[in-house]
């Protein structure tokens, strides 16, 4: 007796059991005879233990020849159908009651932890390996992650730190204007770009291109089996990939930041002269005066930590991916917004601490 089995009815047909690629000939025939005469609205696969993409595949073709819909799919299948026959012959969405979704949202909560666990435990056991044998990362793709990462992006960076540095003497002036403090247009550049503004711009385009990018790097990496291919050979993925593409973004980070703040101040001088009649030199000389050295090795330490986190955060999404192409996509979408929360987290506590400090 097979493993499986297709039941027809007037306007329902039914799966059963394991249907596989060995069976599919079997499987195709007893479809097409099922749904000969009577072209069923429901194609029923909740007592199917597992379906291939084969028979899938041939379940595809029935579906588009009626207008019928799939419906009792297990996630595994339905995460099989999606690929075949689109969402829109996915099953419906169960209405679930609010203490099964509070219990749900928690279990993946839960489960969210554990996975930072388990990164952050692997991370450390990759930082020993590296330590015992420096062979262990790939040190020959620092380079490459580091131009990628800081001189490609250079060009957005200071453009918009420019910017940021413009828009913000420009929305000042008026009111400067008005008290006849034009030379104070250095002190609120100065201060603003150097200890917030740089830091903040910096790290979210870093994460826009870096964050995304080793999310996908990684994911596709992870859906394509290479990482397997990695454990297989011996080679750990987190001390192989994760640890050179942290240094780069630390490395890169600070550095970009620094030349932010220069671009930052520079548009605030084209302000100065162009809208409040002051000389490059009286505008300098009024900014050394007020921004010292902690205001700007804040912002680059802020920065360190900004490209240290985004870089664990594309790396773990990346590593974590499960499915095809829109697991990637939802790798890489998820990246992105955990790496805002975690820039804005950070800078609220390190400018916490820098104030318990007096700095």
């Amino acid at each position: 007796m097979p493993a499986w089995q297709v039941i027809g009815s007037d306007d329902r047909l039914e799966l059963v059991g394991e249907l596989r690629l060995a069976d599919a000939p079997a499987i195709w025939r007893a479809m097409r005879a099922a749904t000969r005469e009577h072209a069923p609205r429901q194609i029923d696969v909740s007592k199917a233990t597992a379906i291939d993409g084969a028979v899938m595949s041939l379940l595809s073709e029935v579906i588009r020849g009626c207008t019928c819909e799939l419906v009792g799919a297990t996630p595994a299948i339905a995460e099989v159908a999606h690929l075949y026959l689109g969402a829109r012959q996915l099953p419906h969405p169960v209405h679930e009651r609010a203490i099964a979704r509070l219990g749900d949202a928690t279990y993946r909560a839960v489960r969210a932890v554990g996975d930072v666990a388990a990164f952050t435990g692997d991370l450390a056991i990759a930082l020993g390996a590296t330590v015992r044998n420096r062979r262990a990362a790939d040190w020959r793709s620092l380079p490459a992650l580091i131009e990628r990462a800081g001189i490609d992006g250079l060009p957005i960076v200071v453009l918009l730190n420019f910017l940021i540095g413009f828009v913000g003497a420009f929305q000042t002036t008026r009111y400067l204007q008005q008290f006849g403090a034009n030379i104070y247009v250095a002190d609120i550049v100065g201060i603003s770009v150097t200890r917030e503004l740089s830091p903040l711009i910096t790290a979210i385009i870093i994460s826009g291109r870096s964050g995304a990018a080793y999310a996908a790097e990684l994911g596709t990496m992870r859906v394509s089996e290479e990482i397997d291919a990695l454990r297989t050979m011996g080679i750990g993925p987190t001390a192989y990939l994760v640890l050179p593409r942290v240094i780069a973004l630390a490395v890169v980070a600070p550095v970009l930041t620094l030349l932010g703040d220069i671009t930052g101040v520079l548009g605030g001088l084209a302000v100065g002269k162009a809208s409040l009649s002051l000389t490059a030199t009286g505008f300098m000389n009024e900014l050394r005066t007020i921004v010292v050295a902690s205001d700007v090795w804040t912002g680059l330490v802020k920065s360190v930590a900004f490209g240290v986190a985004i870089a664990l955060i594309g790396c773990r999404h990346g590593l974590s991916t499960r499915g095809a192409a829109a697991g990637v996509g939802r790798g890489t979408t998820a990246t992105i917004v955990a790496c805002l929360f975690s820039i804005v987290i950070l800078d609220t506590l390190a400018t916490m601490v820098f104030r318990e400090f007096g700095l």
